[in-house]
């Protein structure tokens, strides 16, 4: 099996697009998957300052590296969920990335937000914690790419695919409506960019072993039994008997989503924090309120 660019021996074959390629220009695909997503969805240009949220995974690692390599102006922000050795690891990788690539990184610890981390938060949350975890992330990664022109997160093709499978599995109307490679800013909502939505999670973890990237290969340990898992699974099997069906699965969606529409609710400043919410108070200020409560903090 010959690479079609060059015609040296080939490194692998994607079959979603029937492609051999070495690993030069395999390095370059990805490199260009993520220019496309950048530019057919109006992401980002090169004179922004982006906040890259970085986690230590392979994605978040790779979405740096690439960005970095395309000439993009970064800073990257690792947030410390106080999961004891996973959390060590994963923010030790981090700072061997940024240092190797002499890249600015930024750290805060849920500890000091909270007073508390995961393991606790998980002992008063009603099921899984992930959902909780989630709205965690998302509200101080908001919080830091305020003073960004755009927050880019490591989502993925099987990632975004998998939230789009269980959203119309069970017709969540106004989560497909939402669900979008760029979300633009609004007053106290960052702008926030997924560069990796064009790209599978094999193609990740290729490109970064081809190049020696640094990432942690574990799972979050409260992620076991995850839902998304399931319909990951899914999608897999299908991509497997079918190649290319979750690039078209996805694109036909986001290219068609108009027909989703719902009429939105109203945002409102928090009462607490000042950031927008459909509630009187958001939820990350109801679980401080709560975490005071439980573990007597003041």
């Amino acid at each position: 099996m010959k690479c079609r660019i060059c015609g040296k021996e080939a490194f692998v074959k994607l079959r979603s697009y029937n492609l051999a390629l070495c690993e030069e220009h395999f390095v370059e695909f990805v490199r260009r998957r993520v220019e496309k997503a950048i530019k057919k969805f109006k992401m980002v240009s090169k004179e922004d300052h982006i906040l890259v949220a970085v986690s230590g995974g392979k994605d978040s690692i790779v979405l740096w590296h690439v960005l970095n390599e395309l000439g993009y102006r970064t800073t990257g922000y690792f947030l410390n969920l106080g999961i004891d050795e996973f959390s060590n690891k994963s923010q030790k990788i981090a700072e061997e990335f940024a240092n190797r690539f002499s890249l600015e990184l930024k750290v805060e610890y849920l500890r000091d937000v909270l007073g508390v981390g995961i393991p606790e938060i998980a002992r008063i949350s009603k099921g899984k914690p992930c959902s909780t975890c989630g709205m965690i992330k998302r509200y101080l990664i908001n919080r830091a790419g305020l003073d960004y022109d755009a927050v880019a997160t490591g989502h993925n093709l099987d990632d975004e695919s998998s939230v789009l499978f269980g959203n119309i599995l069970h017709w969540q109307v106004e989560y497909l409506e939402r669900q979008s490679p760029i979300l633009p800013r609004d007053r106290t909502l960052a702008k926030k960019v997924k560069p990796l939505v064009l790209l599978t999670n094999h193609e990740i973890k290729l490109y970064a072993d081809v190049l020696g990237l640094p990432y942690i290969p574990d799972s979050c340990p409260f992620s076991t039994g995850a839902t998304t898992h399931y319909y990951r699974d899914i999608l897999n099997t299908l991509e497997e008997r079918m190649p290319g069906t979750k690039i078209r699965f996805y694109m036909g969606f986001i290219e068609n989503k108009k027909g989703f529409k719902v009429k939105e609710k109203e945002l409102k400043p928090c009462e607490r924090c000042g950031y927008l919410t459909t509630a009187g108070i958001c939820s990350f200020c109801r679980l401080r309120e709560r975490i005071k409560i439980q573990f007597n903090l003041r």
